[in-house]
């Protein structure tokens, strides 16, 4: 089970569909608590729409995002203290029920990607969510980097 996890911070729509594109995602899934953006064309219905052209379908798990402190504290560079406040959310049965729900889609052979804001994975929530896939069901992700806007 191969699956990806992207960011859309520092590029332009065009790299980051052409990134989803050539990596072959079937399946986005977007893990942000609010799926609405400043960047225009990454808001949840524009965003979808947009992916849909490309015969790639949008999922968005809402209850897989990072609560309000969590984000005010990826924001100030706080990584371990968002970590840990994510860890505790992920506990709560709605985001129980939709980690299950992220499993099975996992499970289904679709290559699914993550989506979030950040560019790095390992200062977004969703580095945590690859984590306990790849622990829990073997699953294997790949960090994809769309390039960033050229001068």
């Amino acid at each position: 089970m191969v699956a990806s996890t992207i960011g859309y911070q520092d590029t332009t729509l065009a790299a980051f569909h052409d990134t989803l594109r050539q990596n072959g995602v079937e399946v986005l899934i977007d893990v942000r608590a609010i799926a609405a953006s400043r960047r225009p064309g990454f808001s949840k219905r524009l965003l979808a729409n947009g992916i849909a052209t490309f015969g790639i379908d949008y999922l968005h798990l809402r209850d897989l995002g990072t609560p309000a402190s969590g984000r005010q504290a990826a924001r100030e560079g706080r990584t371990a203290e968002m970590r840990a406040i994510y860890e505790k959310h992920l506990e709560t049965p709605e985001a129980n029920f939709a980690f299950m729900e992220l499993k099975e889609l996992v499970r289904g052979g679709k290559h699914i990607c993550l989506l979030c804001f950040e560019r790095d994975h390992k200062s977004c929530h969703r580095a945590v969510l690859a984590e306990r896939l790849e622990q829990g069901i073997g699953a294997k992700f790949i960090h994809l980097e769309p390039l960033p806007p050229q001068p």
